[in-house]
């Protein structure tokens, strides 16, 4: 009976730990280009959580962009979304999502999309405005205390497809510039963000421009820097 009860009391507790555990909702539809990464990112973000103990689902429905559905979430990760994602009730649960304290990570592309709703621009923190091929190009961390970022060197140089912005929300608080000087095509001038997060109406957002290359998803550091952006996002809570 001592041995029933104490693995009784071993099964509870797993099942207590797993109830515990955050739930991760990453979202990858596209309505614009189609980012092959997305292939390469998604079992990336899996595994993280597997890792680092959080729990992950995925979906390209719009549809399950409904308050029921989201409060079971923790986080929502925007893997390179492009075009027109919601429709008016789908927004609007969404705006409640991050009143209600939610968490957001957007990745790359997630820029390039809802182009006639401001709120979302700002929620984000910026729209995609264009770019210039894939090359190399220097990378200048700022904020190093962040733990997306507090694994970086002060300069990372890497390659990747690197975007410009438009409505760049002034309120962000940025963790990565560029170099505009490291590369061809840059039209942000000097102070050019390509990393950030802010406190946004109740939620929390993090974003990174990186991530349109394959290779980003094996990268450690890279990992690690969207990590760092999931876990901030996450906060304090326990869904």
């Amino acid at each position: 009976m001592k041995k029933a009860g104490i693995f009784l009391l071993l099964v509870v507790a797993a099942i207590s730990a797993m109830a515990a555990r955050p739930r991760v909702l990453v979202f990858y539809k596209t309505a614009g280009f189609y980012h092959q990464s997305i292939e390469a990112g998604l079992p990336a973000i899996y595994k993280l959580g597997t890792e680092n103990g959080f729990d992950v689902d995925s979906t390209k429905e719009s549809a399950d962009f409904s308050d029921a559905n989201l409060k079971k979430y923790a986080a929502i990760v925007f893997l390179s979304t492009t075009g027109t994602l919601f429709n008016a009730e789908q927004q609007q649960a969404l705006q409640h999502y991050v009143h209600n304290g939610g968490g957001i990570v957007g990745i790359h592309a997630a820029t390039d999309a809802e182009y006639d709703w401001p709120w979302y621009n700002q929620m984000m923190g910026a729209w995609f405005l264009s770019h210039p091929k894939q090359q190399t190009a220097t990378l200048n961390i700022t904020d190093r205390k962040h733990g997306s970022t507090r694994h970086l060197p002060a300069q990372w140089t890497r390659k990747d497809e690197w975007y410009n912005f438009k409505n760049i929300n002034k309120d962000v608080k940025v963790l990565i510039t560029i170099d505009e000087k490291s590369y061809e095509g840059g039209k942000n001038g000097a102070f050019h963000p390509m990393a950030w997060y802010h406190n946004f109406e109740g939620g929390r957002v993090f974003y990174t421009e990186l991530g349109h290359v394959d290779e980003s998803y094996t990268d450690p550091l890279f990992l690690k820097h969207i990590l760092g952006g999931i876990r901030y996002a996450i906060g304090k809570q326990k869904k």
